[in-house]
């Protein structure tokens, strides 16, 4: 296993492994959720703030729909169907059964998608949590993942634990996060 990285630094490592043009099969790390803020060039505080928004399934402000494009994910990147009840559903099973193995998050996706459309092959698969030691922790799968859209899905997924932890008896704070990416590439090319 690799040692415990913050979401800043396993930014730097995935752009550092991909920053060539090499694509990383099979990228693990174990993440520690302390600071899931990440601003960059393409996703400022305000981007990243909308974007999760728009994944947890809330309202957006009309100042924030300015933020969305192609770039920045597009349809690969959009994770909110039925988000609102999946978020319920995850709290009363963690809430209910404390030592679940069944509080999981699964992402919408075609079943058979096809290769040349980018909205059937969601980029994130399935987010599965747990709670230890005081923390609540998860275990993440991507299909891909750029080192460039990277920030905008951390800030989503802190987001998420940030929510459920909060809505969960003693509030337990965001822990770790087990994050594979099938294939790491560097940008959406």
């Amino acid at each position: 296993m690799n040692p415990a990285r913050t979401c800043r630094d396993t930014w730097r490592l995935m752009s550092e492994l991909t920053r060539d043009g090499t694509v990383v099969r099979n990228f693990h790390q174990d993440i520690l959720m302390d600071d899931w803020l990440i601003e960059t060039e393409l996703f400022s505080r305000d981007a990243l703030e909308a974007y999760t928004a728009w994944n947890l399934g809330r309202e957006l402000r009309p100042e924030q729909q300015r933020w969305f494009s192609e770039q920045r994910g597009g349809a690969q990147g959009d994770y909110r169907e039925d988000m609102r009840e999946k978020l319920d559903n995850v709290v009363d099973c963690l809430t209910r059964f404390p030592a679940s193995k069944r509080a999981v998050i699964t992402i919408p996706n075609t079943s058979r998608p096809r290769h040349t459309s980018d909205g059937d092959a969601k980029c994130m698969r399935e987010l599965h949590f747990h709670l230890h030691q005081g923390a609540l922790n998860a275990t993440v799968l991507f299909r891909a993942q750029a080192a460039l859209i990277f920030p905008k899905n951390i800030h989503f997924i802190g987001a998420l634990m940030q929510e459920v932890g909060a809505r969960l008896p003693g509030q337990p704070r965001p822990g770790r996060l087990f994050y594979l990416a099938s294939v790491l590439v560097a940008d959406r090319q």
